[in-house]
């Protein structure tokens, strides 16, 4: 015979086992397999598109968005490199799609600019990438806006060109947590 404390234990390990099996299939609002590093999602303006940015650039200037795109053009300046991107909405892995009306904002083009002879050679044979910028002030053709690109990934049409690229700043010097340097450290690092 069952008692009532055994049927209560039962009870308890029974719901115990259903939460722990939610939280680890993905009760979160990060995807479980992302294109993008969670620090880019977390920092990224939500649901910003490239009709967003056009309609009120003013609103994103200087944050952090994430679209998707095919390179179709390049320009090599004194020190970056401009590419022109076609827009590609992002689906909810942030890996870039063609978009539902090919008339439409969705379907304008934007610019991303890095540092020259930063992105690795391979860019040229990527079909669609995803991407993490800065919004700047700047557009070009009064229509399309100019990011200084953060990260970028990549894919090539057969998938052997595939690649990542992420911008590391240089002056960072990181810390070890309660203010104490690491020893290969410069004494006097710029603070941001």
């Amino acid at each position: 015979m069952i008692t009532c404390g055994r049927l209560l234990w039962g009870f308890f390990c029974f719901l115990l086992a259903i939460s722990l099996t939610l939280a680890a299939t993905g009760c979160s609002k990060v995807p479980r397999y992302s294109s993008v590093p969670r620090y880019y999602i977390w920092k990224a303006e939500r649901g910003a598109t490239l009709s967003d940015l056009v309609a009120d650039p003013e609103r994103f200037h200087g944050k952090v968005v994430l679209l998707g795109g095919t390179i179709i053009e390049e320009e090599a300046h004194e020190q970056y490199l401009w590419l022109r991107l076609k827009n590609r909405p992002l689906d909810q892995d942030y890996i870039p799609h063609p978009p539902a009306n090919l008339s439409g904002l969705e379907a304008g083009c934007y610019w991303v600019m890095v540092e020259k002879n930063e992105l690795p050679q391979a860019y040229r044979d990527w079909a669609r990438v995803t991407v993490a910028a800065r919004v700047t002030e700047t557009t070009k053709f009064k229509t399309e806006p100019v990011l200084a690109l953060l990260y970028v990934r990549g894919w090539g049409i057969s998938g052997k060109s595939a690649g990542v690229w992420e911008h590391i700043d240089p002056n960072y010097v990181p810390t070890l947590p309660g203010g104490t340097r690491y020893p290969n450290a410069p004494r006097y690092a710029p603070r941001y």
